[in-house]
């Protein structure tokens, strides 16, 4: 399983979410995707916990908490099949 968590503070650095999640269990993987304009990160991360059991109590405490003065979004990851498609702007309505 992969948790997901949303408004990140743009200032965690990975070394930092690492730190929070090892709280809960071994972390196997700290995933911060960047703006690929940009560079700078994009709010978010994807996490990887040795064990579910671990992903499950880090899930149930930190949904919600503060951090880097922002409330945490914390679940599950979903499945790419399973995310809404991005809004597109630009096109043409057809009538």
């Amino acid at each position: 399983m992969t948790i997901y968590v949303g408004n990140l503070s743009f200032r965690a650095t990975e070394e930092d979410v690492r730190e929070v999640f090892a709280e809960y269990g071994p972390v196997s993987r700290v995933s911060l995707p960047v703006d690929r304009e940009t560079g700078r990160l994009r709010g978010f991360a994807f996490i990887e916990m040795e064990e579910d059991a671990h992903e499950d109590a880090a899930i149930s405490e930190l949904d919600g908490a503060e951090w880097f003065g922002r409330q945490l979004r914390v679940s599950k990851a979903r499945p790419k099949d399973d995310r809404r498609p991005a809004a597109r702007s630009g096109g043409y309505a057809e009538n």
